[in-house]
């Protein structure tokens, strides 16, 4: 097949690999979700994480062989998104697998076949690297496929040993490279001269294990994965000068372009890089919400939620003034849907959620704008001097822990140019407070220094880059990396232990090996009494903590051994039973029993079952479309996320809780079956949110009610639940809504805490349970009443006070002017008092000030027309003075207010307030 002969896009491309390695007896399987199922990752950031416990040897293979086009997002490095030629957030890698079967040689020459006789590259064009010291690679390379010595490069481990981490599967790689100038030679080539090569395939030969101390050892089974970059192969290809202007991505640009009456081709750097920015971010965007990510504060939601923000805000740059997000959306489903037809199934709920969103953030950014306008009238936001580093706690992202945040704010710390110094230096914008308007209210740089310009001054972009770096630094230290490990040792242990036997679907109870025993992470061949262990056996009754389920509590016991298990992680194929050694000494191989709580298990039973019917309940009342975000089940309640736009009305939320309890009367029997998962699909059965499914798959049926594929426990029969009741219902994400609810025996525990409450309040208040409402009702109003009253005689009192100032009044040129403390007056009354205090002197300036209470200094000053026009403004009078008092403040020309901390200096405040309106006005 020629195809440099013809054009190739970017799907032919994509089909071109997956038939070529279906030929070569590779199973094509379908891109995993960009949800991963390995938990110490957000998102699918490589093509061979869905493979992972095969890699590790903790699942066997269906065959020996796969090949796959997999969606991937990473987000450690997006300052660079836009600005190189081929960095994105998300991208498509093409890959071939061997799970113990072809290795080096196989997999070196068909790179090379499908690389020069597939897609016609011209040996010239191509240089490949090995790892340094990977003679066997180096070999096949020159004498097998013929590559010139000087074309094969040897690479250190940086750049050619792929690793996951400090421990697990590991191994050499070899590269291969585009060249666009052979001409240029072979002598003194560099792989990192981005302009002349280009990496668009890399194959890893995973072939050791490495220990916590460093050591290799080789893996019985040793694998081999491969991945070409879609997007890289698009742009050799159809030869145009980067990723993002291939038949991937452009469309999208040349949309958003359209919508901001520009042309890409004519347009300035910046204008481009907000461009690509747009086109990579949406198609990001899409794939995730079609793999029902929502946007949130927290993980992978954040993720998302901050690069529609960037959308919106590239957008913003290059003069989208209104809402266009779901304009550029169509575009980017068009140009997936063949590929991937989930993105066109979820259209709807793309554009809802990239509605809601730009719509909240366009808000968000009106905010941050207001905040602007207070920030450049606050003196002490200005500054005249270059950057100091506060003394005040850094920012953070609101609503993240640093340990989630993923590289993701825009770095614009190098290749800027210094500040600007002409004459006398402009004031500037703090860099702190830039950053908080860029970092906290997404406000971007470019706007504040534009609106600051307009008012003369200029933004401290040192400080501002500093601050950047600091959070930039924040980021790289969090940033994804592929942990093969299963929790301490058990990457060690996984060649040598079975995976778990589960048997507690139909047993409470069991005799079991220990398999292995985990003290604070490290393996160890015994435990005493006393020491918190991990203890993996061979067959467990005991669940894993999965599905949204907890896992069981109960006993492991023995010849003199007794255990308490505190609760049980599933860890790949992996039960880790968490406990304390409660008598005698454990040791590996010991035979035990096994014995779960009972108590316990009818509980998360009832919980986990009543989850089931509570969906079903919503999906018959509220909207056949809603669907599960996320639930917990635990031993005393359940917990419910479902996607909904709008808060449920309290006849809903009643509907639901009764036709649930219905169901639970009319004891519906539940019938557990294993059928393969497109059977089960056909039958509709649902799917939990963020679960993985193998081809077979556990279906709980109660007929006429509900199905779902689920591992969980539950009743056998609805009956068993007894009674169900909601607790709330309530929002927790844009979209998203949450219910919370008891049933079962967790029913009598929390009646007996609203019965113990009620009979607490009723003694308090002296009256009978059924008053409490009317009695708490006419509390309320009398403190509303009680404090109207007191704030009335507060402003009274005040304005008392200021009526005996005006004796004091001193006439300044044409105008008066009273400056003076009242004491124990709260910030409101004080101003009140200032305003009455200016209309009837007429003409002037009033400044008061007052300590109304310890450490606390309030000052306001109210300024007429008039001495406006003689350069005065109120909100930087008054921010200026407040500065003697430790504190600062600001407002508009004519009435502003202030504070300050040290109230031992609030007469010299007054005295140079005094002194200044002299000077000004007379």
């Amino acid at each position: 097949m020629s195809s440099n002969s013809q054009y190739l896009s970017g799907n032919k491309i994509r089909n071109i690999f997956i038939d070529f390695f279906a030929q070569r007896e590779h199973q094509i399987l379908p891109s995993a979700s960009l949800v991963p199922e390995d938990p110490t990752v957000l998102l699918t950031i490589a093509g061979m994480l869905p493979f992972k416990p095969i890699f590790l040897g903790q699942r066997t293979p269906e065959f020996k062989r796969a090949t796959t086009s997999q969606k991937c997002i990473r987000t450690n490095d997006i300052e660079n998104v836009g600005r190189t030629k081929r960095h994105h957030t998300f991208f498509e890698m093409l890959g071939n697998f061997s799970f113990g079967d072809y290795f080096k040689e196989q997999a070196i020459a068909w790179g090379w076949e499908i690389s020069t006789q597939v897609f016609d590259f011209s040996p010239q064009n191509l240089v490949v690297s090995v790892f340094e010291d990977d003679d066997e690679a180096f070999g096949i390379w020159r004498d097998q496929i013929g590559v010139p010595v000087a074309r094969i490069k040897r690479l250190g481990e940086d750049d050619n040993f792929w690793a996951s981490g400090p421990t697990g599967p590991c191994g050499p790689c070899s590269e291969i490279y585009y060249d666009f100038h052979p001409e240029r030679g072979d002598e003194n080539i560099d792989l990192e001269d981005d302009s002349r090569f280009i990496e668009f395939y890399n194959l890893v030969f995973m072939q050791y294990n490495r220990d916590a101390s460093g050591n290799l050892t080789p893996l019985q089974n040793k694998n081999i994965d491969t991945g070409m970059g879609l997007e890289r192969m698009a742009q050799i290809l159809q030869k145009v000068p980067n990723n993002y202007e291939t038949d991937l991505i452009f469309p999208i640009i040349q949309t958003a372009a359209q919508i901001a009456g520009v042309d890409y081709h004519s347009s300035d750097e910046k204008t481009k890089t907000s461009l690509k920015v747009i086109g990579d971010h949406i198609r990001a965007v899409i794939h995730m919400i079609a793999d029902e990510i929502r946007a949130s504060n927290v993980g992978r939601g954040y993720v998302m939620r901050r690069l529609i923000r960037r959308v919106v805000r590239h957008g913003r740059l290059i003069g989208i003034s209104g809402e266009f997000t779901t304009q550029v959306a169509e575009t980017a489903i068009a140009l997936s849907e063949s590929a991937y037809p989930n993105v066109r199934q979820r259209e709807a709920a793309i554009k809802a959620e990239l509605q809601r969103e730009e719509s909240n953030f366009l808000r968000t950014l009106d905010r941050g704008e207001k905040l602007l306008e207070e920030i450049i009238n606050r003196p002490s936001s200005i500054q005249d001097e270059q950057y100091r580093p506060s003394s005040s706690p850094e920012p953070k992202v609101s609503g993240l822990p640093e340990s989630k945040v993923s590289g993701l704010p825009e770095s614009k710390v190098s290749g800027l140019p210094e500040p600007k110094v002409s004459g006398s230096p402009k004031q500037k914008i703090s860099g702190i407070d830039a950053f908080t308007l860029y970092d906290t209210y997404g406000f971007p740089l470019e706007l504040t220094q534009e609106i600051a310009e307009e008012q003369g001054l200029e933004v401290d972009e040192v400080g501002f880059n500093i601050e950047m770096q600091k959070q930039v630094e924040r980021a790289k230290a969090a940033h994804e990396t592929i942990d093969l490990t299963v929790q301490g040792s058990l990457d060690k242990l996984a060649e040598h232990i079975q995976v778990t036997e589960f048997l507690g679907y139909a047993q409470s109870a069991a005799t079991a090996k220990v398999e292995a025993i985990l003290v604070e992470g490290v393996s160890q061949e015994g435990a005493e009494v006393g020491t918190q262990v991990q203890i993996i056996l061979d067959k467990t009754p005991f669940y894993g903590e999965s599905g949204g389920q907890i896992g069981d509590r109960g006993y492991i016991s023995g010849d003199g051994i007794v255990v308490r298990v505190e609760d049980v992680k599933k860890e790949s194929d992996f039960f880790v039973h968490f406990g304390r050694i409660e008598r005698g000494t454990l040791r590996v191989g010991d035979r035990i029993s096994a014995q779960i709580d009972p108590a316990c298990r009818r509980r998360a039973q009832a919980n986990h079952t009543a989850t089931h019917l509570l969906q079903a309940a919503l999906k018959k009342i509220v909207d056949e479309g809603i669907s599960q975000a996320g639930s917990l089940v635990s031993f005393d309640r359940l917990r419910f996320d479902f996607n909904c736009p709008r808060a449920l009305t309290a006849e809903e939320v009643q509907q639901v809780e009764e036709q649930v309890n219905t169901w639970i009367a009319e004891a519906h029997a539940a019938k557990v079956e294993v059928l393969p998962l497109a059977e089960a699909k056909a039958r509709g059965a649902v799917a939990m949110f963020g679960e993985k499914y193998g081809e077979e798959v556990r279906v709980i049926d109660f007929p006429s009610v509900s199905m779902e594929l689920c591992g969980g426990t539950h009743v056998s029969n609805t009956a068993e639940i007894g009674v169900f009741k909601i607790i709330s219902e309530a929002g927790v994400a844009s979209g998203v809504r949450r219910i919370e609810a008891v049933s079962g025996p967790a029913i009598l525990d929390y009646l007996n805490l609203r019965d113990k409450v009620v009979k607490d309040l009723s003694d308090r208040f002296k009256v009978k349970p059924e008053e409490l409402p009317d009695r708490i009702t006419s509390l309320q109003s009398e403190l509303r009443n009680s404090q109207k009253e007191l704030e009335t005689l507060k402003v009274q009192l005040a304005i008392a006070k200021s009526d005996s100032l005006l004796q004091t009044a001193q006439t300044v040129g044409d105008h008066k002017i009273i400056v003076a403390q009242l004491e124990d007056v709260d910030p409101e009354s004080l101003k009140t008092a200032a305003e009455r205090l200016l209309q009837k002197i007429g003409n002037g300036a009033v400044v008061l000030g007052s300590v109304p209470e310890e450490g606390k200094v309030s000052l306001v000053a109210a300024f007429s027309p008039e001495v406006n026009r003689k350069g005065l403004q109120a909100g930087k009078f008054v921010g200026a003075i407040a500065k003697i008092c430790g504190g600062g403040g600001g407002g508009r020309p004519n009435l502003a207010q202030a504070g300050g901390r040290d109230a031992s200096k609030l007469p010299d405040a007054l005295a140079q307030a005094e002194n200044e309106l002299k000077s000004a006005l007379g």
